[in-house]
């Protein structure tokens, strides 16, 4: 039996009867369509949209790149196993999704991407918008999505939609493989009509795998693991995809292993866990970093060692160090030379723990007293970021994260993904539960929060969603506040003004940049921009977006202020103006190096003396072979 309808529709009939399922459960896989509509998909799945909208619930965005922002904050709350589709016209509108595309791979969350494209007929050409490529006909703007996406088909006719719309779910589905999958869909096939089997709209059950170690690498890391003496875990965004906070959780009691985290992986045990000892690397703690340069094997649990992780090849300096990568991607599993575990987190973690347990084998007391005081010491100095001593003044950013940490519980949920915000909280902030903590660092993408916010709590609706965001990247994205208030999606907004690009600065007067082009100030006569600040009334921008605003200029208005804004049912925003570091304590400086290449030649003493200090750390760098 077949079925007439447009490409569009059928691929709209067949992604709402597409599942997943692991562990025994079973959900949607693109559970809603994400939309802003132009000539390049209007007349074709803007069409189908209102045909199924039934089977397939609609969103409309405000900007192509948030929507995807929202796809991903919705995959990542759903744990990778549910995520929306993306719908776009051709020309800007395509290439908009390209950053989203970038950050959804680079963190192995799936989204899937159908942009509008040229006519495949060419009957029309060029049409508007289209990119006129002298040297090849068959070449859109969609194809700058192709280095960004984990799968890329262009269906120049609607037989080929079969095919491609099967191979995209199971990249999608696939726990290696997974990230943006784009679908070009040239305008003209859209709504071309065909006749379809019946089987091809049929619910389909896409199982999430997770495979076990290989015997002979699961014996061999057991050795390795015995002999240590000094082991240290460093978890990353693996142990959540795969849900394997508990039985890393159970590994670290059963060994007495300390547990370091990434970015990604922070969360993986509550902060006060016995073996937790917090982040790792260049924004980590004192405790996580000492750890790491005295371990004789590093245990990576779902890491993809980025260069924050390891402090650019500085970090891990013991001599004889090895590494044991307990990895589904085979990929990562052999990075740093490691010994690989290719399996799935939670699965590999089982099955060491059972047969550490048989061998009843556990790190020595003294180790254990060691990272124990360790973090003890390093717990009073967050005490001391966080106070406030006099709740009658402007706060620091530190003491803003410790009046919501002295708010939230369990449940409440926390994003932030750029500036001087994801330094301070992967040092900082006491994770409570496994999801609480929401750090994209993997593209660390300006304008991400505000709209993977919404996402987030579309697949929460019953958690406090807090969206944390400085005054530069506010102004990168903050138009899906309309959607949140159309929408009535409560998230909660805390906007910080520092008056500029603050972690950049940071970084720029470290490196001899001496802060060019970071602040948000008037020019002065000599062209520099070290005037006075710009009078940019952000909160006011958010209220004429229709959210909520509430203005705090103390510690006490802003602990009054975010109490308001957790029980609040709408959309809500907390501004707030921070004292910088400069006059007041800030947060803990770097615990270890970050390689940003320093100017080799130059006449103004800032960038000489820095080079200097570059070239010392240079010298510690190693490859682990």
């Amino acid at each position: 039996m077949t079925t007439r309808l447009t490409v569009a529709q059928a691929l709209v009939r067949f992604l709402a009867a597409q599942y997943t399922e692991r562990d025994g459960v079973r959900q949607r896989l693109i559970s809603a369509t994400w939309g802003i509509f132009g000539h390049g998909n209007v007349a074709g799945l803007g069409q189908a949209l209102v045909e199924y909208g039934d089977d397939m619930p609609f969103h409309q965005g405000r900007n192509e790149q948030s929507m995807v922002h929202a796809a991903v904050g919705y995959a990542r709350q759903s744990n990778r196993l549910s995520t929306h589709a993306v719908t776009t016209s051709i020309g800007p509108g395509a290439t908009n999704l390209v950053t989203g595309a970038a950050l959804a791979t680079i963190n192995h969350l799936p989204v899937l991407l159908l942009p509008g494209d040229i006519f495949a007929t060419r009957v029309a050409d060029p049409v508007l918008q289209q990119l006129e490529v002298p040297y090849a006909g068959d070449i859109s703007v969609n194809d700058c999505l192709r280095p960004v996406s984990k799968y890329f088909d262009r269906v120049t006719r609607p037989e080929a939609l079969i095919p491609a719309a099967l191979q995209a779910m199971r990249v999608l589905t696939d726990p290696v493989e997974t990230g943006a999958v784009t679908l070009a869909l040239p305008q003209d096939v859209q709504a071309e009509a065909h006749d379809w089997p019946d089987e091809f709209f049929a619910e389909r059950t896409w199982v999430v795998r997770r495979p076990g170690a290989d015997p002979t690498e699961l014996a061999e890391a057991i050795d390795v693991i015995r002999s240590a003496q000094r082991p240290l875990v460093v978890a990353g965004g693996g142990v959540h995809h795969s849900r394997a906070e508990e039985a890393l959780a159970e590994f670290a009691s059963v060994t007495g292993i300390p547990v370091a985290s990434t970015q990604a992986g922070k969360g993986s045990l509550r902060h006060d866990h016995p073996q937790d000892v917090g982040g790792v690397g260049h924004t980590g703690t004192a405790t996580a970093n000492e750890l790491a340069r005295q371990a004789d094997l590093v245990i990576g649990v779902g890491t993809r060692y980025t260069d924050f992780t390891t402090a650019s090849g500085t970090l891990f300096e013991k001599q004889g160090v090895r590494f044991l990568n307990l990895n589904i991607a085979p990929y990562d599993g052999h990075k740093l030379a490691g010994m690989p575990l290719v399996a799935d987190a939670r699965s590999g973690l089982t099955e060491l723990t059972e047969a550490l347990q048989m061998h009843a084998h556990r790190v020595t007391g003294v180790y254990v007293d060691e990272y124990t005081l360790d973090k003890e010491r390093w717990e009073q100095r967050v005490d001391a970021c966080y106070e406030a001593d006099e709740p009658d003044i402007r706060p620091t950013q530190p003491q803003v994260l410790g009046a919501l940490d002295a708010l939230v519980d369990e449940s409440d949920v926390i994003i932030n993904a750029a500036g001087s915000l994801p330094g301070d909280l992967h040092k900082l902030w006491r994770a409570r539960s496994r999801d609480q903590y929401h750090l994209e660092y993997g593209y660390s993408c300006m304008g991400y929060e505000i709209p993977a916010a919404i996402g987030v709590k579309m697949a929460a609706p019953d958690r406090n969603v807090w969206a944390l965001v400085g005054d530069g990247t506010y102004l990168m994205m903050p138009t899906e506040i309309v959607t949140a208030v159309q929408e009535g999606i409560a998230i909660k907004l805390l906007l910080i003004q520092n008056h500029g690009y603050a972690s950049i600065g940071g970084l720029s007067e470290t490196v001899g940049g001496e802060r060019f082009g970071t602040a948000y100030r008037y020019q002065s006569e000599d062209g520099t921009y070290t005037g006075a600040p710009l009078p940019v009334d952000l909160a006011a921008n958010a209220a004429s977006l229709g959210m909520r605003v509430l203005r705090a200029k103390t510690v006490r208005d802003l602990r009054a202020a975010l109490e308001q804004a957790r029980a609040a049912d709408t959309p809500t925003c907390v501004y707030v103006e921070t004292e910088t570091a400069d006059t007041v304590s800030g947060a803990p400086p770097a615990q270890a190096w970050w390689d940003v290449p320093v100017a080799e030649t130059a006449t103004r003493a800032s960038a000489v003396k820095a080079r200097e200090l570059y070239e010392r750390h240079v010298s510690t760098r190693r490859r682990h072979l």
